[in-house]
């Protein structure tokens, strides 16, 4: 269960983290922060990183072997890069359309696919 947990949690703090990274380009795009302070923005931003940071950590202490979970940090760190890429992609097409997905993304998103499995050998 522990490893579904992470997973699950990783995911969650993917969706904030990439609303916390992007999110203010698109509220740009749409006018509602175009006037707003460098400052503001980032704080903005902070706010919508700490609800990363609280599925983040215990995402990381559950799923981190020492802590009885079923995951090394190696492993954690490669899953979590490989489930960014999912979630900025899915919200990148959802929020920025103009900015579609190529052959070339595609092919690296398999090389990190690739790197899931190869962390994961034994």
């Amino acid at each position: 269960m522990n490893g579904i947990y992470t997973f699950l949690l990783l995911i969650l703090s993917n969706v904030f983290m990439t609303l916390a990274w992007y999110g203010h380009l698109k509220l740009q795009q749409t006018g509602t922060s175009s006037n707003w302070p460098l400052i503001s923005v980032i704080i903005f931003s902070w706010l919508i990183a700490f609800f990363e940071y609280c599925c983040q950590v215990p995402a990381n202490r559950i799923g981190f072997t020492g802590n009885g979970g079923p995951f090394s940090l190696v492993q954690l760190k490669v899953l979590q890069e490989c489930i960014s890429l999912v979630v900025f992609a899915i919200i990148a097409h959802i929020m920025f359309q103009h900015e579609g997905l190529h052959w070339n993304h595609f092919a690296a998103f398999l090389c990190i696919i690739g790197a899931v499995y190869f962390v994961f050998m034994k």
